[in-house]
């Protein structure tokens, strides 16, 4: 049981989450400004404060950067009827846990409030360099990772991570090895496919002089360099069969052969490998084996694509903004609220890496302290129909009979709800994409879809 300090001016809400939580066995506080929740914090120690945005006297923002002052340990969820990208920016910024907009369901904000009273703190700042670099995130699948690698860390089991291009494959890598017993050992990474075959061997395992043409001296290998630490083997599905049963050798035996040697060398090497493709599918496919996969997946980590994150896009763009602003000698601090919007839109291709492209082209393109929407330049193989005009928005109408009977209003009702969905339909579903369509406001477009009952 948890004890959890609930902040709204509204009545409703605040009887609402305190009937909601105490049901799941919460003990609950409730307070209606944001000075009344300070005192409340003052005197008693709660495990997370849910509070909304919007109030009059302190709002939301000003309280949650009150209490990480006071209580920085103290995850707080922020709620608002009034969703702004750019009050989503801030409250991550700030150290807010997560960011919901009413309306909510009620298995949405149950699972966010279990993931933030369910660790303790300091298991619960995935932002924290000194813990995890440079991954940045906050969304429940992040929350999972970080708290997977905290486990796994610390022992020596061989890692597998999975996951599209451009997710941060390599950075959970190195905060494994950061956590690790063996931190303090080299972490040596290669990229199987950057190689060529006729290479790989060496790199890997080393090679003697005079083993082939061009070996003038004895070369180390990565198991070699990385003896004691870790081992990075970046996509490792570009493996060849030949090099993949050396690899099971050093990971039945951990011994190997340099080209050329005919002494083997003993190693003691942790090896975390990457992929972006799905090796089980490569296993039945016969092109990868199976004894080596096992090998290497003691502990699967999937990195999941931007897009199923997309929550963590406000963390990341003020991440980036801060990094590029500062690379670039540039003063750009935020991102426009349409800006956003069409980000938050965006399937992202290319996950976090097209992500920091995008900002830090937007950042150096800009003359003003914000990047407005000019600036931001989108995978042109990802534009839909609405940006492209490949398809044309045609919808009938129905014959003379019809309108006589049925009357102006109600067919021209009935027209724009079929202008709306087809437009949608075009657009993959994308409101901010479909308003642009239609030549309409994204506020216009929302309250049609509300009005004609469109999810």
């Amino acid at each position: 049981m948890s004890s959890i300090l609930v902040v709204d001016d509204e009545r409703s809400m605040r009887e609402f989450l305190k009937i909601l939580l105490e049901k799941c066995g919460h003990s609950v506080e409730a307070a209606d400004a944001g000075h009344t929740a300070l005192d409340l914090v003052g005197h008693h120690n709660f495990d997370l404060v849910i509070s909304d945005i919007r109030m009059p006297g302190m709002n939301g923002l000003e309280l949650l950067a009150s209490l990480k002052q006071a209580r920085p340990e103290m995850p707080v969820i922020m709620i608002t009827a009034f969703a702004s990208p750019e009050d989503a920016v801030t409250a991550m910024k700030e150290g807010a846990f997560d960011y919901i907009t009413k309306p909510f369901k009620v298995e949405e904000i149950k699972r966010v409030i279990d993931s933030a009273t369910s660790r303790k703190v300091n298991e619960r700042e995935p932002s924290s360099a000194d813990f995890f670099s440079d991954i940045i995130g906050q969304s429940p699948e992040m929350v999972k990772i970080f708290d997977l690698i905290r486990r796994i860390a610390p022992t020596p089991a061989n890692v597998l991570i999975s996951g599209e291009s451009g997710t941060g494959k390599e950075l959970v890598a190195k905060a494994i090895h950061r956590l690790s017993r063996v931190s303090d050992q080299p972490f040596v990474p290669i990229t199987c496919s950057a190689i060529p075959e006729s290479l790989l061997e060496s790199e890997l395992f080393g090679h003697v002089k005079g083993s082939f043409t061009g070996a003038i001296a004895n070369k180390e290998g990565l198991f070699q360099l990385a003896d004691g630490g870790t081992a990075f083997l970046d996509e490792i599905g570009e493996l060849t069969p030949i090099i993949q049963i050396k690899l099971l050798r050093v990971l039945q035996e951990r011994e190997f052969m340099p080209v050329g040697s005919a002494r083997t060398r003993k190693v003691n090497v942790r090896i975390i490998a990457a992929t972006n493709r799905d090796l089980e599918q490569e296993v039945a496919a016969g092109r990868f084996r199976e004894d080596l996969y096992y090998r290497l997946a003691v502990v699967p980590i999937r990195v999941p694509a931007l897009r199923e994150r997309i929550g963590d896009v406000p963390l990341l763009v003020s991440h980036f903004l801060e990094k590029y602003s500062r690379l670039l000698g540039k003063d750009v601090r935020t991102i426009s609220s349409y800006g956003l919007q069409v980000l938050m839109e965006y399937d992202f291709p290319g996950n976090i890496r097209e992500l920091e492209n995008i900002i830090e082209r937007g950042v150096a393109l800009e003359s003003s302290n914000i990047i407005l929407p000019d600036s931001l330049k989108l995978s042109s193989h990802r534009k839909s129909a609405l940006q492209q005009g490949t398809e044309p928005l045609f919808v009938a109408v129905g014959n003379e009979e019809e309108l006589l009977e049925r009357g102006m209003e109600d067919v021209l009702a009935s027209l724009e709800k079929k202008i709306i969905l087809h437009a949608l339909r075009i657009a993959d579903n994308s409101k901010m994409r479909a308003a642009e369509l239609l030549k309409i406001s994204f506020r216009s477009l929302r309250y049609k879809t509300k009005k004609y009952d469109i999810d």
